[in-house]
């Protein structure tokens, strides 16, 4: 049985890996989810009826982060479905490494149109609908790349470190409307974007001794948006310890 009183949230690129896992985790939590996916459909299904198996509603949308119509689209329909919009988790990402000098325009824009713009036009619209009610949360998905930089991939840190200067912005923007933004910014988690990495590499360098589980970003998100209403502006490192 649905839910009709459950609170609503939408999470971008939300078909597989830590998107999957944070859709999970406010479906688990009771809250309607729509999301978006870039072109698989029958993970997009499965994922729907995962969240639809917890009692509450999905609604999978077909969207290009990087389109600011399809973003709009997205924010739009989620909300004539729901009613309202209680949370938003910008993950949708993408990488194009090389090194600097070998870089092409596209593999510049593309990323940062994905995962920086992205942002910015389901931030804008969601913003319109949170602020009327006055109450709302937002968290974008960052990196410790965005922190601490990364060799081949000056594209993706510029991304991700501009999604944190952005995300500190929109927060004073928002505060007195009651509508908080906050950062995860993951460290090296188990997912298809770190399987062609060298584990034992990585391991060396994470005090904890381990990659993250998508479910570590997850609870992190669930915890932001359900019991962050005096945290806004902040970035929070789900990292083994990697970055101080």
């Amino acid at each position: 049985m649905s839910n009709p009183s459950a609170k609503t949230a939408i999470v971008t690129g939300g078909s597989r890996g830590i998107g999957r896992a944070i859709v999970k985790a406010l479906a688990e939590a009771g809250f309607n989810v729509a999301f978006s996916y870039a072109s698989n459909q029958a993970a997009a299904q499965e994922v729907e009826a995962m969240v639809k198996g917890f009692g509450v509603e999905a609604l999978a949308v077909q969207a290009d982060a990087a389109n600011p119509a399809e973003a709009q689209a997205l924010i739009e329909q989620a909300h004539k479905q729901f009613g309202r919009i209680d949370a938003l988790v910008n993950n949708a990402g993408i990488t194009r490494d090389g090194l600097l000098m070998r870089m092409s325009d596209d593999d510049w824009a593309k990323v940062l149109d994905t995962n920086l713009a992205g942002s910015f036009y389901t931030c804008r619209a969601a913003s319109r609908i949170m602020l009327k009610q006055r109450a709302g949360a937002i968290v974008n998905i960052s990196s410790v790349v965005g922190v601490y930089g990364n060799a081949g991939q000056a594209n993706y840190a510029a991304s991700k470190a501009g999604l944190i200067g952005f995300t500190k912005s929109i927060a004073k923007e928002f505060g007195s409307r009651g509508v908080t933004a906050n950062v995860v910014a993951p460290g090296f988690i188990e997912t298809d974007m770190t399987e062609s990495v060298p584990k034992e590499k990585l391991i060396e360098h994470i005090p904890l001794g381990r990659l993250g589980a998508p479910e570590d970003i997850a609870k992190a998100v669930l915890f932001l948006i359900t019991s962050g209403n005096y945290i806004t502006g902040q970035v929070l490192h789900v990292d083994g310890g990697l970055v101080f």
